[in-house]
């Protein structure tokens, strides 16, 4: 499925990114779930709680965009690290219209999540 950097473990509460951080790695969660926060008039609010082989981060790597929320371990979590260059790889083997695309849908996703979090 995917070619993997590195896998990293996390406890239960702990952050695996902040919203506004830097960073383009995208991850894949083996085990555990992961909660997908942002925060919102200074409370958190839970976006999205994504388990077992679903993928997160890819904003960062899409659109070269600070972090859009957080994530944090719920239980003992294990992700694994998708390796830049395949994916890279795989990303540039696409057309450039379906590249286009694809960037069109993270960038709105962007903004509706900028929208909400500015309520």
């Amino acid at each position: 499925m995917f070619t993997i950097a590195s896998e990293e473990t996390y406890q239960d509460g702990q952050v695996i990114f902040k919203e506004g951080s830097s960073g383009d790695w995208v991850y894949v969660i083996f085990s555990g779930s992961v909660e997908i926060s942002k925060m919102v008039e200074g409370k958190k609010v839970v976006v999205e709680l994504l388990e077992k082989d679903e993928v997160f981060g890819e904003l960062g790597f899409l659109e070269g965009i600070k972090r859009t929320a957080t994530a944090t371990a719920v239980g003992e979590t294990v992700v694994g690290l998708i390796d830049r260059a395949s994916l890279d790889a795989e990303f540039n083997r696409l057309s450039s219209g379906f590249r286009a695309i694809i960037k069109a849908i993270v960038e709105r996703h962007k903004k509706l999540l900028d929208r909400v979090s500015a309520k």
